[in-house]
């Protein structure tokens, strides 16, 4: 007989919760105590998925594993990102339905016996800790800044994607393994709205029904999120918009380099306005700006891949040189259209687009190449 099918049903676990971390050491412990406590009559299972911690938690997660076997632990190498995180959790576990939420203690975990419930009745296939709706609130935001920013999201989601649910920026969610599985294979790994990229997917297709919960306030370490995560977001929504036509990460990089041709001519008028002749002027706010484009991209568009150390600088001489060569085929495409139908800003769009594909081709495979 197979040892594996004479295992107790009652040891299946029937939930699977998956917390991304990075740098949350001091909070893996009384996380998993409180999911102890909450989850009593379940059978159950966590999943901290770490992005390599400079704090080692993957190192207090592996201590708490040698006493608990239901708790377990990715340490993930060279990837970065929430959303592939959650995705790389969820696909590890075989329990039926999978939750996600927050290692800083935020979220609220007695919630989960009830989304749990929601799901195993059939009410629903998704369900959504909601700050939004009655019941909930959002009181733990470090910020006004933060609160209004987290509205603002929430809004812009809602209006351009047509999604439904109150709180699409929520982290904290609970559906069904199969549904999931799904869909994952059409998520972006990159990013921090894992929910709102499955919510945007599916079209309507997940049967969903929020649960109100107080967002508490973080016990300890810092928040992860930043201005990054602005243009983060506004590549998701974009990459939503046109159907995943185009990557999220194609879409960052382009908005990166949107932001450089501002730099360049700001710098360009200030060289000029110094005393620079036009062709050095050039030179100067050629590089700044390519010197711009690259330190963004590594820290936003490539965060997955981000270089450190003495790569960045051999990335930096690498995309000197990938932009050198997209500058000549942006010439070169732009002189071949308006050639042939002389409108110079359809043969200067269509240079720019050029431009933009091979410097993101050739860099994601020599610059942020995997490792």
């Amino acid at each position: 007989m197979n040892p594996a099918t004479s295992l107790p049903a009652a040891n299946a676990r029937q939930l699977c919760i998956v917390v991304p971390t990075f740098n949350e050491r001091d909070n893996v412990a009384e996380l998993s105590k409180r999911l102890d406590a909450t989850l009593s009559d379940i059978s159950w299972e966590v999943i901290f998925v770490d992005d390599d911690s400079p704090d080692r938690t993957w190192e207090a997660v592996r201590q708490l594993a040698q006493t608990d076997p239901r708790i377990r632990c990715i340490h993930r190498i060279g990837r970065r990102g929430l959303s592939g995180a959650c995705i790389e959790g969820i696909l590890a576990s075989s329990a039926p339905f999978v939750a996600v939420m927050d290692a800083d203690l935020q979220h609220d975990e007695t919630q989960l016996p009830k989304m749990l419930a929601l799901l195993q009745g059939g009410e629903a296939e998704l369900a959504v800790g909601s700050r939004y709706v009655t019941g909930g609130s959002a009181s733990g935001l470090s910020s006004g800044a933060r609160a209004g920013g987290s509205k603002f999201a929430t809004e812009i989601a809602k209006r351009l994607l047509h999604i439904d649910i109150a709180d699409p920026m929520s982290g904290f969610f609970m559906l069904r393994r199969d549904r999931f599985e799904q869909l994952a294979p059409q998520l972006s790994t990159q990013g921090f709205k894992i929910l709102l990229d499955l919510v945007a997917t599916a079209k309507g297709s997940l049967r969903t029904v929020e649960v109100p919960y107080t967002f508490g306030s973080r016990l300890h370490g810092e928040s992860k999120l930043d201005s990054m995560v602005v243009m983060d977001f506004l590549g998701l929504v974009l990459a939503k918009l046109t159907h995943d036509v185009v990557s999220l990460r194609f879409l960052l990089f382009a908005m990166v380099g949107a932001t450089g041709l501002v730099v360049h001519f700001v710098t360009l008028f200030i060289a000029l306005q110094l005393g620079f002749e036009f062709a050095i002027a050039q030179a100067i706010a050629a590089t700044v700006a390519m010197t711009g484009n690259f330190l963004l991209n590594n820290w936003l568009t490539y965060r997955d891949k981000r270089l450190k150390g003495f790569a960045v600088v051999r990335g930096l001489l690498l995309f000197y040189l990938v932009c050198s060569v997209g500058l000549l085929a942006n010439v070169g495409v732009a002189f071949s259209v308006y050639d042939q139908e002389p409108i110079w800003w359809l043969a200067g769009a269509a240079g720019a687009l050029m431009g933009v594909v091979w410097n993101y081709g050739v860099s994601s495979m020599f610059v942020w190449r995997a490792r």
